[in-house]
Formats: C-alpha cells, structure tokens, sequence
C-alpha cells in the first residue's frame, strides 16, 4: 500500500485537524503518500483530492474544525454514488481510507470495505457516544467549553438568586451533560438514558431553596426537551420561573484541548499504521489508556452506558 486517502464526515469536532496531520504525517514517515478528501464522502464521489504532505499539514495541529470540510452526501447513500466514488479513488491509486467521524460517518467505511476498499474508522465526535472507546475525539475541548460559559453564568446565577437551565449538546447520548454538570456542580442533570420526573425536579428545586441555596443549576442533555420546553413544564408543576441559556454550537468550535491534541495524534497514527499491515473494517478506540481496534458495526450496534459513578456524584454532591 503506498497511497492513501484521509476525510472528515459528519459533525466537525475540535482535533480533527490534529488527527489529520497524524494521519498524513505517518504516511509521509513510512515514505508513502497521503490524499486529503475534501468534504466527506461528497468529495469522494467529486474526485475532490488534495495532496497532504508536511507542509499541507503544517500548523493546524491546534485548529479547531477540520481543513478538509465535511459535507452530508445523499449520493453517497446510494449504490451508483458509492461505485462512483470507489472508482474515482482507484483512478487516483488511493488503495487505503481513514475516515475520520462518528458512527454515521462509519456506516460508509464500512460500505466501502465490504466494496474492497480497506478503511480505519478514527471516532470523531463532541457526544462520545460512539463504542469501542472511552473517549472520542472534541469531547473533553467540548466539556470544557461548556464549563467555561457555565461557571460565568453560575456568577450572575448567584448575584440575583436564580434558577438557570442549560442546554448542552450530545445527540441522543447524556455523556456530555452529565460530565458538565459533575464538572459545574450542578443540583441536576436530564439525560435521555433516564426517565425524566418534573415532580421529582420540583422536589430536588424545593429541597434547595431550603437549604438556603443561592442559585440552582439544571443541565439538559438536547436530545431529551428543549430548554424552553422544560422552562414551561417547571413553571406549570411548580411554578418555578427558570431563566434559560443555550449552549448550542459554541461547544463544537474553538482549539483542541491538550488531552484532545494527543488522543487524536494517537489515533490518527494508529489508524494509518493499522492500514499499512493490511487492517480493515476496524476502527480504533482508546480503551484504558491503550489504541485498540475493533469492528466498525460495534460503534453503532453496541450502545454505550453512562457512568453510574458520575450519576451517584451528581445525587451526592449538588
């Protein structure tokens, strides 16, 4: 194998860039050579390829988003976008693929290794909801993003005696809400791997008002309501005036922090190594400190649990 191609698919995450430059840089030191995608599995199909050598790569390792852009691809959904898009890589003499995303993005890797084409997965995504991995890619920078903005907020919280709501992103997975408010010592967190009680809330709110609290934090994971719809259902049970902050995108920008620089330098360079030896089909994780590969259906067959520790902290120590 001496060319291979490297995109970004899906949502953007912070180190993408740094998993990038893992990947192109390893191929250069293995003296092969690195294509760039440019915009997922749309520049796929387009031919849209760019050579990745060092100075392609050269101080985007603290960039946040992704140089290579990332796109959705109805065409790619097809059977006649992904054959076009596997010819268009084997008229270029790409003979390998590192797709960089989260567990959508996989579903393609796998399309095209069941084709013939040989593809890593590297788990790219602020909602870590992807198994086979303790962490993925932009979710400890999207953490602390988030506990940034939150820790202003709890001043003015504070000042006036208020209840805030905050609304973080995750999809349909409560991993970042329910790190945010262990991080923010927050009274409560919603997630959509538990069942909601607006009673039990209005209990937990009326607790802290006797304890003499001087402000109340509630973090809400998206996928369960939107804040303004908890908003409503606090104020008609119990009759709680809550004051609401969305988070949104901000979490998905900015630079990488330090332990997202090196995960994604780690897993860019393990997936193009992996490559080298003839793997496929696999995507790596990071399991206990350690790169490990493992088949690309368990990072959406398999679903990931949250912390039972990190929900018993929450309990314990609002």
């Amino acid at each position: 194998m001496n060319r291979i191609a490297v995109l970004t698919s899906g949502g953007d995450s912070p180190g993408m860039n740094a998993a990038i430059r893992a990947v192109a840089k390893t191929t250069v030191y293995n003296g092969k050579e690195c294509i760039g995608v440019m915009r997922g599995y749309e520049g796929l199909i387009d031919g849209e390829y760019i050579p990745l050598d060092r100075p392609a790569v050269g101080g985007i390792l603290h960039r946040g988003g992704t140089i290579l852009k990332t796109a959705r691809s109805d065409r790619f959904r097809t059977e006649e976008g992904r054959k076009e898009a596997l010819e268009k890589m084997r008229a270029a003499g790409i003979e390998g693929l590192v797709v960089i995303g989260g567990d959508g993005s996989f579903h393609g890797a796998k399309l095209l290794h069941d084709m013939g084409m040989p593809t890593i997965g590297v788990p790219g995504t602020i909602d870590n909801d992807v198994s086979g991995t303790d962490e993925t890619i932009g979710y400890d920078t999207a953490v602390n993003t988030a506990l940034e903005a939150i820790m202003k907020l709890r001043d003015t919280a504070s000042s006036h005696d208020r209840l805030f709501i905050v609304e973080v992103m995750g999809r349909n997975a409560g991993f970042l809400a329910l790190e945010v408010a262990v991080a923010t010592g927050a009274e409560y967190v919603v997630v959509p791997e538990l069942p909601l009680s607006i009673g039990k809330l209005c209990q937990t709110l009326s607790e802290s008002h006797v304890h003499k609290k001087s402000h109340t934090l509630i973090i809400l994971a998206e996928g369960v309501m939107t804040a303004n719809e908890m908003k409503n259902q606090l104020q008609d049970t119990g009759g709680y005036d809550a004051r609401v902050t969305v988070l949104g995108y901000i979490q998905r920008g900015g630079s990488p922090t330090a332990f997202d620089t090196i995960l994604a330098s780690r897993m860019g360079a393990y997936a193009a190594e992996s490559l080298f030896v003839g793997k496929s089909g696999l995507m790596v994780g990071n399991i206990s400190h350690r790169m490990v590969l493992s088949d690309l259906e368990r990072s959406w067959s398999e679903q990931k649990s949250l912390s039972p520790e990190l929900l018993g902290l929450v309990e314990k120590l609002n």
